[in-house]
């Protein structure tokens, strides 16, 4: 739903500068923009293969070993039920190790960066 009442009187906050094209194509090239990149890339990328295998271990085992999958292993839970939970405990896991290198290598270089194109814009 939209209004055709003004913005509020006091809030004229000019929008910053934008960088041109050729900037972020320039930073995109950079040095410290490739650290950033490989910072993210051998982080992300190894987990996320380690996940997904992890995830289709348990397709399978689900499909096809269905005896080990149900094999009790307190009261009535199983093998499967475990497993099943151990993915979402896993998935939580890998947020929570991401947060943190997030924080710690890729927050400060990005914002290094942004702090850089914002003052030559």
């Amino acid at each position: 739903m939209t209004t055709d009442a003004p913005p509020p009187p006091g809030n004229t906050v000019p929008a910053p500068a934008q960088p041109s094209t050729e900037q972020f194509v320039q930073v995109q090239e950079s040095e410290e923009f490739g650290r950033l990149r490989h910072a993210h890339r051998s982080f992300a990328f190894p987990l996320t293969v380690a996940f997904v295998t992890w995830y289709l271990l348990y397709v399978l085992l689900s499909n096809y070993a269905g005896g080990f999958m149900g094999t009790q292993v307190i009261g009535h839970i199983n093998v499967a039920l475990v497993f099943g939970l151990a993915q979402f405990a896993t998935t939580f896991l890998i947020a929570w190790l991401y947060s943190r290198h997030a924080a710690a290598k890729l927050d400060p270089l990005a914002e290094s960066i942004k702090s850089r194109m914002e003052a030559d814009a």
